[in-house]
């Protein structure tokens, strides 16, 4: 399929419905990436590089303050969802751009895009910007393309403050809870369910440990003014040999969601400590424990000057971030970051996704107002 050119100067609800339009699952991002470079390299006075399918545009104004604008250009698979079209929302009536990446999230990168191209030779421009527009997101991190800049080219990503175009309602979404996932496995003995004192039920032995979670009380944290939920969840578990037969083994995926006061490490000890299967390297008898997914979590950061003037920017509409995204791999460079876009994020992922056109143009409006401020 064919698509026309790219203007990032075009108004920020047609940029979204144009970058909609052009199909970009998690790993086809070669298309959407060969049409907004040349778009970016067409912009007077900005450094543009390119990484695989990711695109790194930045000025260089000397204005002080560097500002990081970060979305994926990647989707999920399409649901019979694209071209997009624009309409009143059937529950809302509200004037509404549906179709795939609406949401999540070819809005918030149409408004950073637009906002970059519109603003990087203004006078009125007061802070420096980064726009990375990135692939690989919705898939292993393997494969993320911001994940590859933070190891391989860290430098391109400096800045003050990033903003991250996850879809927040147009609120901000400050930090990000961490999450881990560790795999429980109890191990028994295998006998005949009649003559079961032969055998060691290792279901009996998992049960014990799905009680604790399920029996589990967790926190409300306060950080930096924002509360976080943490949550501790069996999310998969498995045994059984057959209906008349004691189980040998039993396993369990137990996920934990923590607060940004806790450290990856400490949020392990946490949970080895509730689940009391002993660790990977130390399992208690009768037990094997593995980590399968640990990913750090991030502060909000609203201390910082730069957060600050984006908060007056936008109303004060900041609430704490449920849920792990990127915004943690600027944290851990040591930059404050926030999520900050258009669109309801219960939508992501689902045939009907769907943006309201004023959320798209609300994020965009105080974007500009706080990159000129």
């Amino acid at each position: 399929m064919e698509y026309k050119q790219l203007d990032l100067t075009v108004d920020p609800v047609q940029l979204t419905a144009d970058l909609v339009d052009i199909y970009s699952e998690s790993h086809h991002e070669k298309t959407i990436a060969d049409l907004l470079e040349p778009a970016l390299r067409s912009i007077p006075n900005v450094e543009v590089n390119r990484h695989g399918n990711t695109l790194v545009a930045r000025t260089h104004r000397d204005l002080g303050d560097r500002i990081v604008l970060a979305g994926h250009i990647d989707t999920v698979p399409p649901a019979d969802n694209v071209p997009s079209r624009r309409g009143p929302d059937p529950q809302t009536g509200e004037d509404t751009i549906f179709g795939l990446g609406s949401v999540d999230m070819k809005s918030g990168a149409a408004c950073y895009a637009q906002a970059f191209a519109t603003l990087a030779n203004s006078p009125e421009l007061t802070r420096d910007m980064t726009l990375v527009l990135y692939e690989g997101e919705e898939v292993a991190t393997e494969f993320n393309g911001l994940n590859h800049l933070v190891t391989s080219d860290p430098k391109l990503l400096d800045g003050k403050l990033a903003l991250l175009g996850e879809p927040s309602g147009g609120l901000i979404e400050a930090g990000c809870q961490g999450t881990l996932r560790v795999k429980v496995t109890a191990l028994g003995k295998r006998a005949h369910s009649a003559r079961s004192w032969l055998g060691d039920n290792a279901l009996h032995r998992l049960a014990r440990v799905l009680v604790r979670v399920a029996d589990y009380e967790p926190r409300d944290v306060e950080v930096d003014g924002l509360t976080y939920k943490e949550g501790l969840n069996a999310v998969i578990a498995e045994s059984g040999v057959a209906t008349n037969t004691i189980p040998d083994e039993a396993w369990a995926f137990i996920n934990f969601r923590f607060a940004p006061d806790r450290s990856v490490d400490e949020a392990l000890q946490h949970t080895f400590d509730v689940l009391q299967v002993g660790t990977p390297d130390a399992p208690a008898e009768g037990f094997a424990v593995e980590i399968d997914d640990t990913a750090a979590a991030a502060r909000p950061g609203l201390d910082q000057p730069a957060a600050v003037s984006l908060v007056k920017a936008t109303g004060g509409n900041v609430r704490a971030k449920y849920g792990w995204t990127d915004v943690a791999r600027f944290t851990a460079l040591g930059i404050p970051a926030v999520n900050f876009g258009p669109g309801d994020p219960s939508l992501c992922h689902t045939r009907d996704e769907r943006c309201p056109v004023a959320q798209i143009e609300q994020v965009h409006a105080q974007l500009t107002s706080f990159l000129t401020a």
